[in-house]
């Protein structure tokens, strides 16, 4: 899982270059900003997952169905928090580094360990 993460970073680091050769500083802070909305919650929730692994009598299924539900509800709010505190938004370049950050993580998948 925390490869996945890694691999979202990394394409967030790619987006924002990028970005940032077409729309300037905006752009790659923009295209930042949408991959860490992205990036940050998938961490907290591979972070609980991994703790919750460990006890003994935990619900491994019922935590993570309430940790997916958080994370989404954390990506959305940091959405909003972007979107109404960062004046200077690139709205495309923003939606290009959620939208490839949140498909990154399926690249993980594909290579075996």
């Amino acid at each position: 899982m925390f490869r996945a993460i890694i691999l979202q970073a990394g394409v967030t680091i790619i987006t924002a270059l990028i970005a940032g050769l077409f729309a300037g500083t905006q752009g790659a802070v923009s295209a930042t900003l949408g991959g860490a909305a992205c990036i940050l919650p998938n961490f907290l929730f591979a972070l609980r997952l991994k703790f919750v692994a460990g006890r003994p009598g935990a619900s491994y299924s019922a935590n993570f169905f309430v940790g997916e539900f958080v994370k989404i509800a954390a990506t959305v709010g940091l959405l909003v928090l972007v979107v109404t505190k960062y004046s200077d938004l690139h709205g495309p370049s923003m939606l290009i580094g959620l939208g490839l950050a949140l498909q990154a993580g399926f690249l993980a998948f594909w290579k075996k360990s």
